[in-house]
């Protein structure tokens, strides 16, 4: 991490040496081209990220009996709520403080940021191991132990490939982590095709398609790192201090994480339980289809925090109000878009995808849309509190989601089975931005204190 790499010229200097930068409003223009160009790679990037996993989601539905399928969507879900404690204690404080504390000393901060990497990935090793030597010892049938088994091998694996490749957003430099995400699709997808042939289609060989696929790409990237990231202008932080201010930030973050996880993903315990491992592969049929809208949400979101991040550091919180607006109308205009396109052909679309499986529960779609353009619209406010540094706040709004979810969701799905679910999810989505709007209001009336930029930042 040594390699001296030259300073670039700074934004002001490159745009008045363009033709024509003297005009009143040139560089801003150009700086916005820019920062459009990046966000169509961070999607680009994201698309072929959920693209690879959307075609194993979808490949598995066909190839897959409805309880193996299950049993993929369960263990999928056990690591869903994995992947979220991690994102918050790790993912999204690394957001955050790209843009402000650590800005100076990047390449060393992700040096320390692997260090956590591991200790945490350990420990969700030894909890998805017993998860599945339970599940065998129960008598878990229809792949259930092997699915959390392939877990086990794969969270770390892929844990570590977003870890990398968000190290690339710490500089807006998306382009490097597409070609990253490009590599992962043809390893991935290559291989699934090439186990389906060889009749070795399975949850467990999914997931572990999966782990060597994210191994494979995050050794490439880490081998590209050095030339994206600037030398450190400032000490960097140790492992210890990184992990305290991580922790300082993440303890609400984790919080929000778990009662993030509730209204979305406990759906599939609480089906398996109540109706049988089948139905979980029912209801993960159907979100299969919000997978990309989703996936290319978060992609924006790398871009947006940090920027919202500097925002706030800059203008303070009453800049709150135009960024939440411009976000929101941003994410639901993608998400009505979507589905406008999506919902007229969902029974061809099911029968193509499926082969004619999961038609059954095809009329069950435009709920899920509706859920999930609610979900979109809670971006807005969640990115500005996430980057005012207030997840405590964000905190409280999706613990009423998760109140509600559970008790209104738990025994709806009881009684209603997937009906209540989409039904429960629509009232949590709703929920959780209506109060997050409300706080963030709240938040944005406190008195601002500036904190000086240092010089060559941004």
């Amino acid at each position: 991490m040594s390699v001296t790499i030259a300073q670039p010229v700074s934004e002001n200097e490159s745009d008045s040496a363009r033709p024509g930068a003297s005009q009143p409003g040139a560089p801003k223009y150009g700086k916005v081209a820019r920062l459009g160009a990046k966000g169509g790679l961070a999607i680009v990037d994201q698309a072929l990220i959920s693209g690879s996993n959307f075609l194993i989601s979808i490949l598995l539905g066909r190839w897959l009996s409805q309880s193996e399928y299950g049993a993929f969507a369960l263990a999928f879900s056990v690591f869903l709520l994995l992947s979220f404690l991690y994102h918050s204690l790790l993912l999204e404080p690394m957001a955050v403080f790209s843009g402000s504390a650590y800005r100076g000393s990047l390449r060393g901060y992700l040096k320390s940021l692997l260090w956590i990497h591991l200790a945490l990935t350990v420990a969700g090793c030894v909890f998805l191991g017993g998860a599945a030597l339970w599940a065998w010892r129960a008598g878990a049938g229809a792949g259930v132990p092997g699915a959390l088994a392939g877990v086990m091998i794969a969270a770390p694996c892929i844990l570590l490939f977003w870890l990398v490749r968000r190290a690339f957003y710490m500089e807006l430099a998306p382009a490097r982590a597409t070609v990253g995400a490009f590599i992962y699709c043809v390893l991935v997808t290559g291989g699934l095709y090439v186990a389906y042939k060889k009749a070795l289609i399975s949850p467990f060989s999914a997931y572990l398609l999966m782990a060597l696929g994210a191994v494979g790409t995050s050794v490439f990237l880490l081998l590209q790192i050095r030339a994206t990231l600037k030398p450190d202008r400032e000490n960097p932080p140790t492992p210890g201090e990184a992990w305290r201010k991580h922790w300082e930030y993440g303890r609400w973050a984790l919080a929000v994480a778990v009662v993030t996880w509730i209204p979305y993903y406990m759906y599939y315990p609480v089906v398996t339980t109540f109706s049988g491992i089948a139905q979980a592969g029912q209801l993960r049929a159907l979100m299969n289809f919000s997978l990309p809208m989703e996936q290319a949400y978060t992609a924006l979101s790398l871009l947006f925090l940090p920027y919202a991040a500097r925002i706030n550091r800059e203008q303070g919180p009453s800049s709150a109000g135009t960024l939440v607006r411009k976000i929101t109308l941003l994410f639901i205009g993608g998400a009505v878009a979507y589905w406008a396109v999506v919902l007229p052909l969902r029974g061809l679309i099911f029968r193509v995808l499926y082969g004619g499986k999961y038609i059954e529960v095809s009329h069950l779609l435009p709920f899920v849309a509706l859920g999930t353009t609610m979900w979109a619209a809670a971006f807005g406010p969640a990115i500005v509190l996430r980057a005012m540094e207030a997840p405590n706040t964000l905190f409280r709004a999706r613990v009423v989601a998760s109140a509600l979810s559970l008790l209104i969701g738990v025994p709806a799905t009881k009684w209603f089975g997937l009906w209540g679910v989409v039904t429960s999810i629509i009232i949590a989505n709703f929920a959780a931005f209506v109060i997050s709007l409300y706080l963030l209001r709240q938040k944005s009336q406190q008195p601002f204190v500036a904190t000086p930029v240092l010089q060559g930042e941004g």
